[in-house]
């Protein structure tokens, strides 16, 4: 009897087989009383395929021979071995149809050896216990319009160098168990709502940080095995924490054991190269055209979020792959049927892929990395959209950066930096980001990014922290950012946490909780990111001063709050400020607080009385001593 149904082939070849990663790669099972495992690749080139593994010392390299079952032209082969068990080492050696041999890992394995050894390993990913049931029936609640209407304050991180232990042989790594409880801690008391990880899918090069994936269906053997992944995100969730996940659906790389070439020909990639290469990464491209490639990519998506419990997935490069000349020059790729250079495979791939995720998991997030104007990219299927959750706003963090390196001196000139993010707001669902990309490959740290000496770099960099927390937007900051690391980020040693020792880290860390705290507890902030009805600016156009005072709104129209961020060393004493009605305006958060390391005299004033006095175009408005750099939040 065949493990791989007539039903699974003609799903596989629709493309809808969605739960493929049940069927292909290894399974143990018991086949007329007898204890083994079921093999089962897709190799349609090859001209016969074995399964070899440790359980034989890797030797007698045909003694399994792979049966092609029907339909033949489909490609899939299978056996059934018994005696082998779960722990067990193996590879596919596949004959091509010149007799050249080919040992690859298992496309799709739960688990593999640990770098620099390629071997899947066999392992039965079912019967974890989980405890998360609230956390996930709460997440089904939020589905639709409500996911938007949520706080999401995201904590990227690397789990490889987040944190080690000094002085192992092992490279120190945390395991994905230590890593729970440590993440946990400090991402509650933080606040932030979510957890972004990279480098998850099983990949080589430690180097590549995760970008290079050769093991879809794995969580990388470095942290420990699949289910102690699962005790991770099982964790994480019973303290209320979200988890988002890293995945790459745009290239692959070509590693001898890896998809590359699979069957002794192109497989998983478009076999033209114009088509299946990036020149610039060195790596392979899907081929989008193809749906047993479809169908491997959104299985993997799916496994994630259905087997693993993930909350979202934010998908890497995706211009790459919407764009047939990304990163290619004249005559390295060819146009599509209409002569442009839109690739439409993937347009439709994306749909396909958006539409059934968020479809079968309600409440999820498929987040695009997405640095073009290509429109749509948040809109619905119907309304042709390629139907993502959210859309990385990189035009927001590229004008964030540039107007935040300026001296202030001169940021005046270039003031409208800071606001043209509004002016297309409302076109897409965004997250703002401050990602690992920025800090990397001598981009500088965020802290040194900034001007000024030492205590100035600070200063700014809190002026600037607090502008992105009142700016319509999801948040994401990669790890280390929120206490002012040095270095730039590198994937071999853990963040400098002994900087917390120094007055300066020490203070901006707690300044950060304290603004992702206010962030999380006023609905205001996050409940209508991507309408008008949520924002107004107050004063955007005070150049010469640098400074910005802007209103975010709540649903409701109660509590409220209002940003008032000043760019420039130069105190003012006798600030106005616009205000849109009477009433009360208390102080909820300033930078002049001793405990960011402000030097503050006397008592400071808490609540502030709106005069009849027209400021900003307002009629009523609030006088407030505001410091250099300074930020305060009022709520109303």
């Amino acid at each position: 009897m065949s493990h791989f149904s007539e039903l699974d082939a003609y799903l596989f070849g629709q493309a809808t087989n969605y739960e493929i990663y049940k069927k292909m790669g290894a399974h143990p099972a018991t086949e007329n009383g007898k204890k083994g495992v079921w093999f089962t690749v897709w190799a349609p080139h090859a001209k016969d395929v074995y399964v070899i593994g440790d359980y034989n010392g890797w030797e007698e390299e045909t003694a399994y021979l792979m049966t092609r079952i029907e339909p033949i032209e489909m490609g899939v082969y299978e056996c059934f071995i018994e005696g082998v068990k779960e722990g067990q080492m193996y590879k596919y050696l596949i004959i091509d149809q010149e007799g050249e041999k080919h040992y690859k890992a298992d496309p799709y394995a739960s688990y593999a050896e640990l770098r620099p050894g390629t071997a899947s390993i066999i392992y039965d990913r079912e019967g974890y216990k989980w405890t998360d049931k609230a956390w996930m029936d709460n997440r089904v609640k939020n589905e639709g319009e409500k996911v938007f209407n949520q706080p999401m304050s995201i904590y990227e991180v690397h789990p490889g160098s987040w944190k080690r232990h000094p002085g192992r042989d092992d490279d120190g790594f945390y395991s994905y168990k230590e890593f729970a409880k440590a993440l946990a801690d400090y991402v509650l008391d933080m606040g932030y709502t979510h957890v972004e990880l990279m480098g998850i899918s099983e990949y080589p090069f430690d180097g590549s940080w995760g970008y290079q994936v050769t093991g879809y269906y794995a969580p990388t053997s470095r942290y420990g095995a699949p289910k102690d992944f699962k005790y991770l995100v099982n964790y994480l969730h019973s303290k209320g924490i979200g988890v988002i996940l890293d995945w790459v659906p745009a290239h692959f790389p070509r590693d001898a054991h890896g998809l590359a070439d699979f069957d002794g020909q192109p497989l998983y990639e478009h076999p033209d190269k114009r088509l299946g290469e990036h020149p610039d990464w060195g790596t392979k491209i899907f081929n989008y055209s193809k749906n047993e490639v479809k169908n491997f990519l959104i299985g993997s998506a799916l496994m994630w979020i259905e087997e693993y419990h993930i909350d979202g997935l934010r998908v890497d490069a995706v211009a790459s792959m919407l764009y047939l000349d990304y990163g290619k020059k004249d005559g390295e790729w060819c146009a599509n049927k209409y002569g442009g250079n839109e690739n439409l495979e993937a347009i439709e791939f994306f749909k396909h892929i958006n539409t059934v995720i968020l479809g079968r998991n309600h409440g999820t997030m498929m987040i695009a990395e997405e640095s073009t104007a290509w429109p749509k990219v948040t809109g619905k299927v119907e309304d042709d959209g390629l139907n993502f959750s959210y859309k990385w706003n990189m035009g927001w963090m590229h004008d964030f950066l540039d107007y935040m390196k300026q001296d202030p001196l001169f940021r005046k000139g270039c003031h409208n930096k800071m606001t043209f993010a509004m002016s297309y707001n409302e076109y897409e669902k965004y997250i703002l980001v401050l990602s690992h990309d920025e800090v990397v490959h001598l981009k500088c740290s965020m802290i040194n990014k900034m001007p000024g000496l030492e205590g100035e770099k600070f200063e700014n960099l809190k002026a600037g922290y607090a502008f992105m927390i009142g700016h319509p937007g999801k948040k994401l900051l990669f790890m280390g950012q929120d206490f002012g690391q040095y270095q730039e980020w590198s994937e071999e040693r853990e963040l400098d946490w002994y900087l917390l020792e120094n007055e300066n880290n020490a203070n901006l860390q707690k300044y950060m909780k304290d603004l992702l705290h206010i962030y999380k507890e006023n609905p205001c902030l996050y409940e209508l990111d991507h309408s008008w009805e949520g924002f107004e600016w107050i004063n955007a156009n005070d150049s010469d001063r640098s400074i910005f005072s802007f209103v975010r709104k709540s649903k409701d129209g109660k509590n409220n709050l209002l940003f008032v961020i000043n760019f420039t060393p130069v105190s003012r004493d006798d600030y106005m400020v616009g205000v849109p009605k009477e009433g009360k305006y208390k102080l909820i958060f300033s930078s002049n607080d001793k405990k960011y390391g402000a030097t503050v005299t006397g008592k400071r004033k808490i609540t502030y009385t709106a005069e009849k006095s027209e400021c900003d175009g307002k009629e009523y408005s609030v006088k407030y001593p505001l410091p250099a750099y300074g930020v305060a939040i009022f709520s109303f």
